[in-house]
């Protein structure tokens, strides 16, 4: 089957030094690879110490985005990120003390392997965190998010939200302090309408990309409904906001990775056995497509790791490495 480009008129170009920095759901890891392979300056604003090796960095998750904030999967949660780094919101959410000592953030519970030894170490990483997600945005030139949910579960004395409900991936749920909440079409446009007047203020010359997460929810807690109506609404409602904020500002770009992967043309055959994660190959297609229409320059080809080969076992290999993405969600199979 031959590439599918339904891409159109896409006006932004990026060159070999162009600072580009991702964030966004587990879909948006796929990107950042994809542009390092591809010989383009994917922007890591927080890289982690220099005398640590690349090993153990990659293992602690410096890298995985631009910033080490984990998989951000709702504009709410992008919205309070910034607030935070702002010093405009400082929620009242206590750090998250598991049972052998350690200790986890409530806003990026996966990131440290074997969690923070003390609460001490978490905050002060937190603010390191937060500086150098500061110096991010007023540096990068390109900011790709990947919109991926609009369910989240947020605190009720104060509607700080978090990747993941508390209790599933580190915390203790309870009923009186959190709720679920699903946004809508409006309130992830007010929220996304924040960022960009944010990046626009600290960055005027930035560009930003919004892409949807062509993976579908692996549960929803709305009640009466299917996970299958859930993740229609959710998409529906993303991909809605994504279309109005890029007709509202010049500054503001949409790629369309969600028609790529889901388009009926493909059959499906960009999905894994799960029918859930996004293949090798459908990630390839995507990153050759944007390249294709972003980059000034031809691309580097991927490293012979990343390439696909036409042959079933290879096939299977690189749609077995999709569930190496660092994803919470994936957290919700061990319940």
């Amino acid at each position: 089957m031959a590439d599918v480009d339904p891409v159109g008129r896409f006006t932004l170009k990026i060159g070999p030094q162009t600072r580009v920095a991702t964030a966004g759901s587990c879909f948006a890891q796929h990107i950042a690879r994809h542009l390092k392979a591809s010989g383009f300056n994917y922007y890591v604003g927080e890289a982690g110490h220099p005398l640590i090796s690349e090993e153990i960095r990659t293992a602690h998750n410096y890298g995985t985005f631009s910033g080490r904030y984990g998989n951000i999967y709702t504009a709410r949660q992008l919205r309070q990120l910034i607030e935070r780094v702002e010093g405009q919101f400082s929620p009242v959410e206590a750090p998250w003390i598991e049972a052998d000592g350690t200790v986890r953030d409530p806003f990026r519970p996966a990131v440290q392997p074997g969690n923070f030894t003390s609460v001490a170490e978490m905050e002060a990483d937190r603010r390191m965190h937060l500086k150098a997600v500061k110096r991010m945005f007023e540096t990068l030139d390109v900011f790709v998010f990947t919109l991926g949910l609009t369910e989240c579960w947020r605190s009720r004395e104060d509607g700080a939200v978090f990747p993941l409900c508390p209790g599933v991936e580190g915390g203790t749920f309870d009923p009186d302090r959190y709720e679920f909440y699903n946004q809508s079409v409006s309130e992830v446009i007010a929220d996304m309408e924040s960022v960009v007047a944010y990046v626009a203020r600290v960055n005027p010359n930035a560009q930003i990309v919004l892409t949807v997460s062509p993976v579908p929810l692996m549960a929803t807690a709305a009640a009466d409904e299917h996970v299958l109506t859930a993740t229609t609404y959710s998409k529906s409602v993303l991909r809605v906001a994504a279309q109005a904020l890029k007709d509202s500002h010049q500054s503001v770009h949409y790629f369309p990775s969600f028609e790529i992967i889901t388009g009926a043309y493909n059959r499906g055959r960009y999905y894994a056995e799960d029918l859930r994660n996004v293949t090798e190959e459908g990630v390839s297609h995507v990153m050759r497509l944007f390249l294709k229409h972003a980059a000034t320059v031809e691309a580097e080809a991927p490293r012979q790791a990343d390439a696909l080969e036409p042959n079933p076992s290879a096939f299977e290999l690189a749609a077995a490495r999709f569930v190496e993405v660092e994803c919470e969600e994936a957290a919700l199979d061990r319940g």
